[in-house]
């Protein structure tokens, strides 16, 4: 496992100055991959070398002979909820719900649309035996509401709820989106956003990586709305973090530890999955931790768990392109992305993917 040459504070480290505008790059709104490829891992895959900037442009299903016997695969085994929920308040208005955290049996910390409309004591009707009813309206504008149901939260979410897709994908969810918009291995519900690095897996390719001898450990980070939110502040180091449900177990940090002790590589899926490592190594050594995390890593960042990453084409301006620029340097990542537009490979969540090796840090 690898040693930061300095404890960040809150995990985070900056080049001083640095803008949002420095992570811009322009895309056609025709990249944004609005629905699954019929197979898994039939997407593209752009392959960077941080080291050199060199480009490959292979298929994903060719990612096992990147892969050295004794490499270890990282992934988020975090499942997505059918969080957004559509009902109507008493006098007939549509209120709709996204659920952002079930913090007990019938309640939950959720997203209300419109807001400006809701208060505390209000009810929404999501059937003649569901109601939900606002107990509270938080500081960063959350809504704490109570179900009330014969059943728990998760059965509701279950019995009525509708997949949570992204904001850029420009139409309502259908009955794909219920298996295609969640990994093969997801376990732990919480997410309300999909890993989406880990929607190209499939029984077929996990097969292929256990017959070249890589092998596989889970962390869990419960993916949350802030994901999609856009940095407002001008300067990245004025741009504070949305907060994460992470779990990194004991069983993940023995897997990490045997792998780094036999000259293996930490591949993470997912920069959900960096997330979580690093928070879980903040102290300079990887311990089990189960609690929230709002690290924030950008340009200047020293990783300590993660050799290679794998993942998904992100946003202009967003924290999570910012974190695949401190891994493998900011004008590498963004020519990758420039390449990327010429050559039409499919952006976000239903999009390709880049294998990804990091820049040599001085």
């Amino acid at each position: 496992m690898h040693e930061s040459p300095r404890p960040c504070s809150r995990g985070v480290c900056y080049h001083q100055g640095m803008r949002v505008s420095d992570f811009h790059y322009e895309l056609p709104q025709y990249l944004i991959a609005q629905r699954p490829t019929l197979i898994r891992s039939e997407s593209r895959l752009l392959v960077l070398d941080g080291a050199s900037g060199r480009l490959e442009d292979r298929r994903f299903a060719d990612l096992p002979a990147l892969f050295n016997p004794g490499d270890l695969l990282v992934f988020n085994d975090t499942r997505v909820m059918r969080a957004r929920l559509i009902g109507r308040r008493p006098t007939g208005g549509r209120v709709e719900i996204l659920i952002e955290r079930v913090v007990g049996e019938h309640r939950a910390l959720a997203h209300m649309q419109p807001a400006r409309t809701q208060k505390p004591g209000g009810t929404v009707l999501l059937t003649d035996d569901i109601t939900a009813r606002i107990l509270e309206r938080r500081p960063d504008d959350l809504f704490l509401l109570e179900f009330e149901a014969t059943c728990d939260l998760h059965q509701i979410m279950d019995r009525v709820g509708r997949v949570p897709l992204p904001p850029y994908i420009a139409r309502e969810d259908d009955a794909t989106d219920v298996d295609r918009y969640q990994t093969i291995y997801g376990r732990q519900p919480g997410a309300i956003a999909a890993p989406t690095a880990g929607l190209h897996f499939d029984d077929a390719l996990l097969a292929a990586f256990d017959a070249r001898g890589v092998r596989r450990a889970y962390v869990t980070l419960h993916v949350g709305a802030g994901t999609f939110q856009p940095v407002r502040a001008e300067h990245v180091e004025e741009h504070r973090m949305h907060c994460e449900y992470i779990e990194v177990n004991e069983a993940a940090c023995r897997a990490i530890e045997a792998a780094c002790a036999q000259g293996g590589r930490i591949v993470a899926v997912g920069t959900t999955s960096v997330r979580a490592l690093e928070s879980a190594a903040a102290g300079g050594r990887l311990m089990p931790m189960a609690c929230d995390t709002d690290l924030f890593i950008t340009p200047g960042y020293r990783f300590r768990v993660v050799d290679v990453l794998i993942t998904n084409f992100h946003l202009p301006e967003s924290t999570l392109l910012m974190l695949v620029c401190a891994f493998a340097g900011r004008e590498r990542v963004l020519n990758a992305y420039q390449h990327a537009v010429r050559q039409r490979y499919r952006f976000y969540s239903y999009g390709d993917a880049m294998f990804v090796t990091p820049a040599t840090h001085a």
